[in-house]
C-alpha cells in the first residue's frame, strides 16, 4: 500500500533566509507554517545539558497540548549553556514569529544548531523573521530551502518522501534532518541531529507519539558517528490533517511503515555523510537474549575508537570487536560467537575461523559500504546499527570547531 513519492503533504509552507548568523552567510533560518495549526509529537535528548530551545521546545508543546502553528530554526548557534538570557532570546524569537502568524507564541516551536556557548544574537533572528515569511511556499523548492539552511558542518542535503493511499485518498509524509557529527543520540519523549517531518495525516498528538518512538527506535536511536549525544537533538513530527486521512484502520500500519521507510532512510544518510566519514557500517547483532542486549553491544562497537580506527583503513583486526562486544555489559560465551565481515567468516567456535582469509576482508572492508554481522548463538535478540568509520579528516573538522 505504501509507495515512494515526491509529493509534499498538504497544509504546510517552507522558508529559509540569511540572518548573518553563519560565518559563511549562507542561509541560517528556517521557517516552517501550517496555516490553522498542526498536531505535534517530539523526542529531545537525553543529554542532562540541554539547549535553550529544547526547554523551551518542551514548555510549549505541553501548554498546547502537542499544537504547534511554526517552526522556527536557526543554524549556527546552538543557544545553549547560555542561562536565562538564551531562555530569553528563544523566547523573544518565538513571540516574534507569534505576532506575524496571530497565534499565541505557545504554538511556536523552536530549534538552534551550531556552536555551544555562544549568545544566540536573538536581533539578527527577529529581523530576519518577517522576510521568512515573505517567501514561504508550498512547492518542492521551498521544502527543499527550508532543509538547506539547517544544515552546519553536514555536506549533502537530507530528506526523505513517502506516501500511500487509503480508499482513493493520498497521504504524503516529506522528511528533513542535518547532522555529520556530534551523532550519538539517545531520543526520550519528554534529538547535533535535528529532524522534522511533516504529513498531511489525521492523528492525535498522543497517536502521533507512540508512532513516532517505534520508529525512532530502529532509526535515530540506532546510527553514531562519533557517540557524543548533542544538546539539541530533536525529532519533531506535525501532521496537518489536510489529507482527510485518519490515523485508523489501514491507515495505522500504512503510516506506520512510511514513517519508518523515511526515518531510516533520513538516519541512513546523516551516518553517510558523516565528518570525515569514508566508510559506513552496518552491525547486525543478533543471537543475544533481549534486543536490548544485542543494541548493547552494536553500540559498544559502534563507539569504540579502536574499531572505528581500524574500518578507515579497512583492517580486519576481528579481535577488536569481540573485544568491545565483551565490554558492553551483556554475558556471552566465545564458544558460541560467530563473526563475518562482508558476508565472510572471521570467527567461530572460540577463534579465528579456519577459512578466514585476511585478503578477501581487507577488499570487502574496502567498499563505502559493508556489514559486520555477529551471531552470539544464544536468543532471539536482534538489532540493526548504523555506524561509520573515524578518520583524520573527523579529526581536523573538530579539532578546531571553535576557532
Amino acid at each position: 500500500m505504501s509507495t515512494s513519492s515526491n509529493s509534499l503533504p498538504l497544509g504546510f509552507r517552507w522558508s529559509s533566509v540569511k540572518a548573518g548568523i553563519k560565518a559563511s552567510g549562507k542561509p541560517d533560518v528556517a521557517l516552517a507554517v501550517c496555516d490553522g495549526g498542526a498536531n505535534a509529537a517530539a523526542l529531545f535528548t537525553s543529554n542532562q545539558l540541554v539547549a535553550a530551545p529544547v526547554i523551551v521546545g518542551r514548555r510549549h508543546l505541553a501548554a498546547t497540548g502537542g499544537r504547534v502553528s511554526a517552526v522556527l530554526v536557526n543554524a549556527g548557534n546552538a543557544n545553549c549553556a547560555t542561562g536565562e538570557p538564551g531562555i530569553d532570546a528563544c523566547r523573544k524569537s518565538c513571540i516574534a514569529v507569534a505576532d506575524q502568524f496571530g497565534c499565541v507564541f505557545d504554538e511556536i516551536f523552536p530549534s538552534s544548531t551550531g556552536i555551544i556557548g555562544v549568545p544566540l544574537p536573538v536581533e539578527k533572528l527577529i529581523t530576519a523573521i518577517p522576510t521568512a515569511k515573505a517567501v514561504l511556499g508550498d512547492t518542492p523548492e521551498h521544502a527543499e530551502a527550508f532543509a538547506t539552511a539547517i544544515l552546519t558542518t553536514d555536506t549533502k542535503l537530507k530528506v526523505a518522501h513517502a506516501s500511500f493511499e487509503v480508499e482513493g485518498r493520498t497521504v504524503n509524509l516529506f522528511g528533513c534532518a542535518k547532522g555529520a557529527g556530534m551523532i550519538g543520540p539517545q531520543l526520550i519523549p519528554h534529538a547535533t541531529m535535528l529532524v522534522y517531518l511533516f504529513t498531511d495525516l489525521s492523528a492525535c498528538s498522543e497517536h502521533l507519539a507512540a508512532m513516532l518512538l517505534s520508529a525512532v527506535e530502529g532509526s535515530f536511536n540506532s546510527i553514531s558517528i562519533d557517540g557524543d549525544m548533542s544538546t539539541n537533538d530533536t525529532v519533531l513530527l506535525l501532521a496537518s490533517g489536510k489529507s482527510e486521512v485518519a490515523a485508523q484502520g489501514l491507515a495505522v500500519p500504512a503510516f506506520e511503515a512510511a514513517l519508518q521507510s523515511v526515518c531510516g532512510s533520513l538516519a541512513h544518510a546523516i551516518v553517510d555523510d558523516g565528518e570525515g566519514v569514508t566508510h559506513v557500517v552496518t552491525l547486525e547483532i543478533t543471537g543475544t537474549r533481549t534486543g536490548a542486549d544485542a543494541k548493547a553491544i552494536a553500540r559498544t562497537i559502534a563507539t569504540s575508537p579502536l574499531c572505528k580506527t581500524a574500518w578507515s583503513s579497512a583492517d580486519p583486526n576481528w579481535g577488536r570487536l569481540l573485544a568491545a562486544a565483551g565490554r558492553a555489559g551483556v554475558a556471552f560465551d566465545p564458544a558460541t560467537v560467530t563473526v563475518t565481515i562482508g558476508g565472510l567468516p572471521v570467527f567461530a567456535n572460540g577463534t579465528r575461523a579456519t577459512s578466514f582469509d585476511e585478503d578477501a576482508t581487507h577488499a570487502a572492508m574496502g567498499e563505502r559500504e559493508y556489514t559486520i554481522h555477529i551471531d552470539l548463538g544464544q536468543g532471539d535478540g536482534k538489532s540493526k546499527f548504523i555506524t561509520c568509520d573515524l578518520t583524520h579528516e573527523y579529526v581536523s573538522i573538530n579539532a578546531d570547531y571553535s576557532t
